[in-house]
């Protein structure tokens, strides 16, 4: 309670301020055609976020996206002209008293500095804003679209005093402050998107909020790319990254060989090694299914590329290389936005999900991005994940290692195998003729800002 009323002061106190340094622009009014949208993170690592301005802006609204410029967004969004990327600076806690007075500190510096980023931009007829995070920015975009008249739009990605309740646990005072904050403000929003349907019933039940359920789908650059992208995107990560050199020199000193494909120096003609390793996009390590290949059991060498940032990726990348691992290669480039997507586009051969959910209602925005290449999943099971995977028919889920080795052991034996499992999980994600981003957003979400 007592961060909240922080908050509200803080807003308080900087009001004359803001009333006397917009006071012109605000009697213009705001723009019909014009959104304001909120993420304070990272805009790069945000795709969601990206998607709605996107799709926002194709369809007639210019759009002022503020966020953490930490890592690149797609090209898209930087070449739109109707999308403006406004760069927000994160602030630091203190360092000195206790962590409840350094935390309350930063939420109040934080709450008065978007305050004062937003009033100084061109009000917008909509604020979207994702949640989590929502501590402090649904109580200020809530504060600034009744200044502005701009109707509050809150994208529900998960709950935000669930992630806190990793760290400090449920019942933490921090966690039930965060709780009651997000239900109290969140209920004050015109509109509310969410991710699954079981967030819908959640919100509804609990939350008394009522809201629409946007799943996450592919944007249109998730796709099955030719073979020669593939190729091109194997050299390149080669020259960085020893997993995807070629294993041996070819016959033709002049042909381009990775570990995965070559160019034929005369007709330009690429192809697949038949002897290639498995490539597995993942983020954890692959110690049982390095035993049964020991054991003497037919199956390929894997490639391991862990994607992403993280404070442990350089704890856990020691650890992966104390393994000594003779049949597995482990990889962990930060890849380009636009190199990503070309990973998974027919370049992996099996996409593993960890995720779990902090509050069990949210979906891996990974496994979409799989879905929309054609990429067969292994996911770690958890209470929703049937609304996205479906066991047996476009991947296989499982509960612990053991399961997952299993899995893999079935899943790559005689690999590669025309008529395995793999190549029919893929067949079955060319047929499902699945929604993108767009087309799913102008039947749910385009409607709602319209008529409103």
């Amino acid at each position: 309670m007592a961060a909240s009323c922080l908050v509200l002061l803080a807003l308080c106190l900087l009001l004359p301020l803001l009333l006397l340094g917009g006071w012109k622009r605000w009697r213009r009014g705001r723009a019909a055609r014009h959104v304001v949208a909120v993420v304070l993170g990272d805009v790069g690592r945000s795709p969601r976020m990206q998607y709605h301005a996107l799709s926002l802006a194709m369809h007639g609204f210019s759009v002022t996206l503020l966020g953490f410029c930490n890592s690149k967004p797609h090209d898209e969004l930087l070449q739109n002209n109707r999308i403006q990327i406004v760069g927000l600076t994160e602030l630091q806690s203190l360092a000195v008293g206790p962590r409840v007075f350094q935390y309350g500190v930063k939420v109040v510096l934080q709450a008065m500095y978007l305050l004062w980023k937003l009033m100084w931009r061109e009000p917008g007829a909509y604020i979207f804003l994702q949640n989590p995070p929502g501590l402090p920015s649904i109580a200020v975009c809530w504060f600034v679209g009744c200044l502005c008249g701009s109707k509050l739009v809150i994208d529900w990605h998960n709950y935000g005093y669930s992630i806190m309740g990793l760290v400090h646990g449920p019942n933490h005072p921090l966690v039930l402050l965060a709780k009651w904050y997000e239900k109290f403000f969140g209920r004050l929003s015109h509109l509310n998107l969410c991710v699954t349907n079981a967030m819908r019933e959640d919100l509804a039940d609990n939350w008394h909020i009522r809201a629409v359920t946007v799943y996450d789908k592919p944007a249109s650059f998730f796709k099955e790319t030719p073979l020669d992208l593939q190729h091109r995107l194997f050299m390149k990560l080669g020259s960085m990254h020893s997993p995807f050199r070629a294993r041996s020199e070819p016959e033709d000193p002049v042909t381009e060989r990775s570990a995965f494909t070559e160019r034929d120096a005369g007709s330009g003609l690429v192809t697949r090694l038949r002897e290639r390793p498995a490539l597995l996009v993942s983020s954890t390590s692959w110690t049982e299914f390095e035993q049964l290949t020991l054991d003497g059991h037919n199956l390929p060498s894997l490639v391991c590329v862990i994607t992403g940032k993280g404070p442990l990726r350089e704890y856990y990348s020691r650890l992966i290389h104390q393994k000594h691992f003779q049949h597995i290669q482990v990889c962990t480039p930060w890849l380009e936005a636009e190199d990503y997507p070309l990973l998974l586009a027919g370049s992996a051969d099996l996409g593993v999900c960890l995720h779990t959910s902090s509050s069990g209602l949210d979906l891996p925005m990974k496994v979409v991005d799989m879905f929309g290449c054609c990429l067969p999943v292994c996911a770690v099971n958890f209470k929703c994940l049937h609304e996205l995977v479906k066991h047996e028919e476009n991947g296989l889920v499982f509960e612990d290692s053991e399961e997952l080795a299993a899995q893999l052991q079935m899943l790559f034996s005689n690999f590669p195998d025309p008529a395995g499992k793999l190549n029919q999980f893929r067949k079955n994600l060319r047929e499902s003729q699945q929604l993108r981003w767009d087309e799913s957003w102008v039947q749910t979400v385009l409607p709602l800002v319209m008529d409103t």
